[in-house]
């Protein structure tokens, strides 16, 4: 598992261009949307027990969680439940917040909920001092409160299981920033609870892993290439994609197969986004 500090040091470094803003605000208004939808269910009541206690308390404690008597087991040794839902907007900055926690006796579930938790912490924590420096500079280059109105940021915490069975699960946490400027993040979670450890690319594909990953990412980028030559990636002079290795990022579909997940600018330009790139 990646280290946190690294993670936190690349999410800092990010910079987004402003073309990019429009699509993702339209991604986190939908997210926002489709969040009663999702394939687990969530406790109403429980929400607004939550919503009640973490208002103006946006460095969320981690001994606040969600009943779990409406979220399914999913699998004889562990649940994942909602810890933290709720929406609120507090100092122009619009919340919309829901960590997943891995309940079982596993040394693993401990150490991937406390990594979620700093995550989140810092996420949060980010947001409001990059939305303080953004008040800071526009008020300190002329701006007028009339200008500013009603300026809002958008931010969001969010997961998604992918895929389970009963001793195993992946998910995708994502984590999201939309403002004069935009950036999103998502963290795969590929556990093995009954065998107390990560599931790795390896263990998927075989021994071959990296040519049959490899293979499948220059069809991928191949196939997004249109007819005059143009694409979002890099070249690998370009510092774009030349292989996969133990700490590429992905989850597992339903089908069982390993979607890889390359972040923002990693190996095309912004408005490609996240790119994720199965490999059947």
């Amino acid at each position: 598992m990646k280290d946190f500090n690294e993670a936190k040091k690349a999410y800092e470094s990010v910079s987004v261009p402003e073309e990019l803003n429009d699509r993702v605000q339209a991604g986190i208004r939908q997210g926002k949307r489709n969040r009663s939808r999702h394939v687990w269910s969530r406790s109403l009541g429980t929400a607004a027990a939550c919503f009640a206690v973490l208002v103006g308390v946006l460095n969320l404690s981690p001994t606040v969680a969600s009943a779990a008597a409406d979220v399914p087991v999913l699998g004889g040794l562990f649940q994942v439940l909602t810890v933290r839902d709720y929406e609120t907007e507090e100092g122009g900055i619009d919340y919309a917040v829901s960590v997943p926690g891995v309940e079982s006796g596993s040394e693993l579930a401990q150490q991937v909920n406390e990594e979620i938790q700093k995550r989140v912490d810092a996420h949060l924590a980010q947001a409001q001092a990059d939305w303080a420096e953004y008040q800071d500079a526009f008020f300190a280059t002329g701006g007028t409160e009339e200008e500013w109105g009603g300026r809002q940021m958008d931010v969001v915490i969010d997961y998604e299981i992918k895929s389970q069975s009963e001793t195993t699960v992946s998910f995708v946490v994502d984590f999201a920033e939309g403002w004069v400027s935009a950036q999103q993040q998502r963290f795969c979670y590929n556990l093995d609870l009954a065998d107390n450890r990560n599931i790795t690319l390896q263990d998927l594909l075989g021994e071959d892993w990296v040519n049959i990953c490899n293979t499948a990412v220059e069809a991928y980028i191949a196939n997004s290439t249109d007819s005059e030559g143009f694409t979002f990636f890099f070249t690998p002079e370009e510092g774009g994609f030349t292989t996969v290795d133990a700490d590429t990022a992905f989850y597992i579909s339903e089908s069982g197969a390993p979607v890889l997940v390359f972040p923002e600018y990693s190996i095309a330009a912004g408005a490609a986004g996240i790119v994720e790139i199965p490999v059947d």
